[in-house]
């Protein structure tokens, strides 16, 4: 079948000069950042930086991409919303996608936006304005007025199946109030599940009586209390929902303003937040936020900033949406909150890696909405940039309400006679030297065997982004090394109640539990287990692109780099790290009692595919740019149901490339060789048994 070859589509070609190699570069560094702290983010809920310092990630590649469009492609995280969703729960796919909202950081800010506004619409603008609460956002969908699925936003696409979860919420009714005639038979509303501060220190003050993990903050707390297993968990946890827009309504009243659509939301029962309110202009709006932003801790929850938004419908169904956000809406964020404390001393923390981190122990202030002991000071250089020493008073900064940090010291209230800290020569926990190479931030242990490091290899092996143990947890793990019961991940499969129920604080009953739990961990697919033997760099995106392309964890271990950086979402750095992984003698050994154990599952290339029929034997396919009608991974299935392969890389054997929306260079590389070239139709068509046009090939 002969192929019409041409240029991309006017829209994926880049425009203007191609932009420097370092701005290429640059561009690429942060995508890959912007995606790891969406993944602690959203999958995790253990962010490793400040919300703060996210949006400047965020901003940065938006202004390299606006100077150089030829930087964006479908899949940065500037074109589309939030995080892929946690797989501890069943996937819910959006009716309507739940988008991000856009940011803006000061009025001048908020002014332009409302300047853009007004160029989309000739009408006058009338402006909502209510709290930016800091939670986790959820959709409740109801049949005929009775709740019937509950979920988190997730990528914006497709989120967490939490039912019955949010069901055990008070705040969720059951069933909506109001005559049967104007309850409509269809009905998505959106909200932020919260946890008030009150029942967040209490639900601390529990974990500290227990021995267990405090959370950070109230949005963590929320998160981590709404993803629980188990539903009764959930529930003793306090969580509480406000409601602040639809989604998808069949049937009911005719809505005209957002203003008429909270009344409505309000009279079927829903909560709404008492503070929103209407303003004519955006002068009242800026009132408004920094009234709210001088009362915020007298709220009892916590809020980052102030949602604007155009009040009228019918003017928002004319604004439209960009690929990520509506352009009727924006999220005025508050700055950091700094506070000065003293700065007690500066130790060192041993992380699974050997990665040594400098922390400030801090006299306890208040700040950002939470009472702060500790803060992170990242590496040496951090500290001789800031030059904080033992005894400064220092300026503190819980940027974002999230991640505290030592902003710098207050010179002038300098004790005399300070001097400069110093990295320490050996490590806190086992006294072996601590080396920094040269090039690099970071100091690191090392001994393999030190105590602090085997205790994080455990517990990240059991958290809930790698084996998910429950129960598990870094108390545990440190009272079972002491208790000289384990040494490596392999031994925690040799736990057994009779092991166990000895130990102080654990019942037959707990014991019994954690053995099932691990157990349980057994059947975690092959990503989880890649993620939760720590290899440096392979994170749940590397771990599942992985899975997807080999059969099991031999098949990795005996993979060349080659083989390995052909796979989409492996490159150099992370194939030679796992090179480097499974070199290492002790590693093999831990796979091995590992396998004995039971821990050895199939990846999802290894597993068997029900065959739909034989269409596709011996034809290779490449798929390259953003597909309208399904993932790449669910084109690859189809695929593969036909007898054929998906692979990573073009070659003059590719049968076929199909080219998405904004396709890469595997696009050019095709056109090189001469290999056919399809568009989404093209492809759609052979799937369906027929054959595309010369109109359907690119």
């Amino acid at each position: 079948m002969a192929a019409r070859r041409s240029r991309p589509p006017a829209e994926t070609r880049s425009s203007g000069a191609r932009p420097p190699g370092e701005v290429v570069e640059r561009a690429r560094q942060l995508r890959e950042l912007i995606e790891y702290h969406n993944e602690r983010y959203f999958v995790f809920d253990e962010p490793e930086v400040a919300d703060a310092e996210f949006d400047a990630l965020v901003r940065e590649l938006r202004a390299l991409e606006a100077e150089h469009p030829s930087l964006v492609t479908s899949d940065s995280p500037t074109q589309r919303p939030g995080g892929r969703p946690a797989s501890t729960f069943a996937p819910v796919t959006h009716r309507l996608p739940m988008l991000s909202i856009d940011n803006a950081f000061s009025r001048e800010e908020l002014l332009a936006w409302g300047t853009r506004v007004q160029r989309l619409i000739t009408e006058p603008i009338r402006f909502v304005a209510e709290p930016k609460l800091d939670g986790l956002a959820v959709s409740l969908t109801y049949v005929d007025g009775v709740f019937t699925i509950g979920a988190t936003r997730g990528d914006g696409v497709t989120g967490e199946n939490v039912t019955e979860n949010l069901r055990t919420l008070a705040d969720i009714p059951p069933k909506l109030k109001g005559k049967a005639k104007d309850i409509p038979a269809l009905l998505e509303v959106r909200g932020e599940v919260l946890m008030p501060l009150a029942a967040f220190e209490a639900l601390n003050h529990r974990q500290g009586d227990a021995g267990e993990r405090l959370f950070t903050n109230a949005r963590n707390a929320a998160a981590g209390s709404l993803r629980q297993k188990d539903p009764g968990i959930t529930a003793t946890r306090d969580l509480a929902l406000f409601t602040y827009q639809l989604g998808i309504k069949e049937g009911g009243p005719r809505l005209r303003t957002h203003e008429q659509t909270l009344a409505w939301m309000k009279a079927l029962g829903f909560p709404v937040n008492p503070h929103i309110k209407a303003f004519d202009d955006l002068d009242g709006v800026f009132a408004f936020i920094e009234d709210i932003e001088h009362n915020r801790h007298s709220l009892g929850y916590d809020i980052d900033g102030v949602v604007a938004k155009v009040d009228d419908l019918g003017q928002r169904a004319e604004m439209g949406f960009t690929s990520r956000a509506p352009r009727w809406a924006i999220a005025y964020k508050f700055p950091p909150e700094e506070k000065t404390t003293i700065l007690r001393d500066i130790m060192v923390s041993i992380g699974r890696t050997g990665r040594a981190t400098p922390f400030a122990v801090l006299e306890p202030v208040f700040v950002g909405g939470a009472n702060v002991g500790m803060a992170t000071l990242h590496n040496e250089d951090d500290v001789a940039r800031k030059d904080v020493r033992p005894g400064d008073t220092v300026v503190v900064r819980r940027a974002g309400d999230v991640i505290p940090e030592v902003v710098g010291p207050v010179v002038a209230k300098r004790p005399p006679k300070t001097k400069p800290w110093k990295f320490p020569k050996k490590c806190p926990e086992c006294g072996q030297p601590l080396v920094r190479v040269e090039g690099e931030a970071n100091h690191h242990c090392v001994n393999v065997d030190c105590p602090a490091q085997r205790v994080q290899r455990l517990v990240h092996w059991a958290s809930r982004g790698a084996t998910d143990i429950e129960g598990l947890g870094e108390e545990r793990v440190r009272q079972f090394v002491d208790a000289g019961l384990l040494e490596d991940a392999a031994d925690i499969y040799a736990l057994t109640v009779d092991r166990l129920v000895p130990l102080d604080r654990i019942g037959e009953r707990s014991a019994q539990l954690l053995v099932d739990a691990i157990e349980a961990s057994k059947r975690q697919p092959l990503w989880r287990v890649l993620v939760g033997l720590g290899i440096n760099h392979v994170g749940p995106t590397a771990a599942q692109a992985l899975a997807r392309a080999f059969d099991d964890v031999n098949a990795i271990m005996t993979a060349t780099e080659e083989q390995l950086t052909a796979i989409d979402g492996v490159g150099p750095t992370i194939a030679q790290s796992i090179g480097r992984w499974f070199s290492i003698d002790r590693n093999r050994r831990l796979l091995e009692r590992l396998r004995a154990a039971g821990v050895d599952p199939p990846g999802e290339h290894g597993q068997q595919r029900e065959i739909v029929d034989a269409s596709f034997a011996g034809l290779t396919f490449v798929l390259t740019g953003s597909l309208e009608n399904r993932t790449r991974d669910e084109a690859a299935d189809e695929i593969a149901a036909r007898g054929g392969k998906a692979t990573s890389s073009v070659s003059k054997k590719t049968s076929y490339v199909v080219v998405g929306e904004s396709p890469g260079s595997k696009f050019a590389k095709a056109e090189e060789l001469g290999v056919t070239i399809l568009d989404e139709a093209a492809f759609e068509a052979l799937l369906a048994g027929g054959q595309p046009t010369l109109n359907d090939q690119v």
